[in-house]
């Protein structure tokens, strides 16, 4: 298994509707972080991670975002998701590593050892608490990333930044490498995640959407100028 480097991984995702959706915009955002210093890419959809490839060598986190009325699970949930992704040019595959129910049935178990097993990729396993990452290593997941932090019923509650308690337990209760990711967005975020001892930070929103930056520096605006 080839080890992620550690680093800034750019997490390069738009979604329909928005302005930069699309596999060309995605890939020169690729090409632009990965000339900013990043060591790798995580990306959505085999559309994205194929265009991705064609202009870096660099490592890709695939994940396959696929939502369904009769589960909360939406990154990577089957088998057949993850197939089409690796397909598609990934190194690593990002899942869903919550014991919650997934589409069709398949248990974390099975879709873990059938990444392995039959596309032969290693598994980051993004997890929202403690137990999560316990189960997830448990079965073999190869990293742990605080991907779903704050965002799961069952697990750690939303903060307005990145989870560092969360991410301190885990890089001093677990062997595997820690990936830092959900909320990160200034300098001070990643040179602290590091400093906890986190293997890579994960950053997608903070670089990736304008939109969002600009709507955060919009209120930053004070109502009325000076007197």
């Amino acid at each position: 298994m080839n080890m992620l480097p550690r680093g800034l991984i750019v997490s390069c995702q738009a979604y329909a509707g928005e302005p930069l959706f699309g596999d060309t915009i995605m890939a020169a955002m690729a090409r632009a972080a990965l000339e900013g210093g990043a060591v790798g890419i995580r990306a959505n959809s085999p559309v994205d991670i194929a265009a991705i490839r064609l202009v870096t060598d660099r490592p890709i986190i695939g994940l396959y975002k696929i939502h369904s009325p009769d589960s909360a699970v939406y990154i990577t949930p089957t088998c057949e998701a993850a197939l089409t992704i690796a397909n598609a040019g990934c190194d690593w595959i990002a899942i869903d590593a919550t014991p919650r129910p997934r589409p069709g049935g398949v248990t974390l178990t099975a879709l873990i050892h059938y990444i392995h097993t039959d596309l032969h990729k290693p598994v980051m396993a993004d997890i929202s608490c403690v137990a999560d990452a316990e189960l997830a290593a448990s079965l073999g997941a190869d990293v742990l990333s605080t991907t779903l932090a704050g965002y799961t019923e069952h697990g750690r509650p939303a903060l307005d930044g990145p989870d560092f308690d969360l991410l301190e337990i885990l890089i001093k209760q677990n062997t595997l490498p820690v990936i830092a990711e959900g909320r990160y967005r200034e300098p001070g975020d990643v040179v602290r995640a590091f400093a906890l001892g986190a293997h890579a930070v994960v950053i997608g929103g903070a670089i990736t959407r304008p939109q969002d930056i600009t709507r955060r520096l919009v209120r930053a605006i004070p109502m009325e100028g000076p007197a």
